[in-house]
């Protein structure tokens, strides 16, 4: 199996950006959270053990002739992790209800690296000034980490790719995710625990219900 060779690409500001797919690679760590999300009799139903240890070798394998290999794009399924939010402003939030020719809808957010980077840091700085160290913390450290990899004139991007098609029209037209996150994180710095509070139950209310859609029938 080859890495395929197929990339995004955006112009902006006579910039042209690229962004490989990097497909198999991306595909060898989805398959390692593979047990985060299905029960044992199922993913081995799905995939064998010994497709599964095959796999981890071809790619173990494949690390050691690219130990420098990173993905360059990261994915969730069924929702966007609400850290991701962190590095977006909602001025920055591009929302297309799609076309009558049948046109997907389309919501994303697209931000320079270095202010995606500043807003990084501003946040840790804030969520270790307020609370104890855990997986919020922990989770923007890693993606924080890994915006350093990048050239300093990339840009970030967050797409709802396949989600627009799992939520309500209006419901998307009204998703203002970054606002939310950055309002909860000036509440937490001017010490106004009940606003970031509420602004993080509207987020975690919003993407629950999204959640939820993966087990309805």
């Amino acid at each position: 199996m080859h890495e395929s060779g197929d990339a995004f690409v955006a112009v902006v500001d006579g910039v042209v950006c690229v962004c490989p797919w990097r497909t198999r690679l991306r595909g060898w760590l989805a398959l390692q959270r593979l047990d985060e999300s299905l029960p044992p009799p199922v993913l081995d139903a799905v995939l064998p053990p010994v497709v599964r240890r095959q796999a981890a070798a071809d790619y173990e394998r494949w690390l050691e002739r690219n130990p420098d290999a990173r993905p360059w794009i990261k994915t969730a399924t069924w929702q966007v992790p609400l850290r991701w939010f962190v590095l977006f402003s909602d001025d920055e939030r591009e929302y297309d209800k799609g076309g009558p020719d049948g046109e997907a809808p389309v919501l994303r957010y697209r931000t320079p690296m270095v202010q995606a980077r500043r807003r990084v840091a501003r946040g840790l700085r804030t969520l270790r000034d307020a609370i104890e160290e855990g997986p919020l913390i922990d989770g923007l450290v890693e993606v924080g980490r890994w915006l350093e990899e990048f050239h300093p004139r990339s840009l970030v991007e967050l797409d709802y790719g396949g989600l627009v098609h799992m939520v309500p029209e209006a419901r998307l037209a009204e998703d203002r995710s970054a606002a939310d996150t950055a309002e909860g994180l000036a509440a937490l710095r001017a010490g106004d625990g009940a606003r970031a509070g509420a602004a993080y139950e509207r987020l975690t209310e919003r993407w629950r219900e999204i959640r939820d859609r993966q087990f309805a029938n």
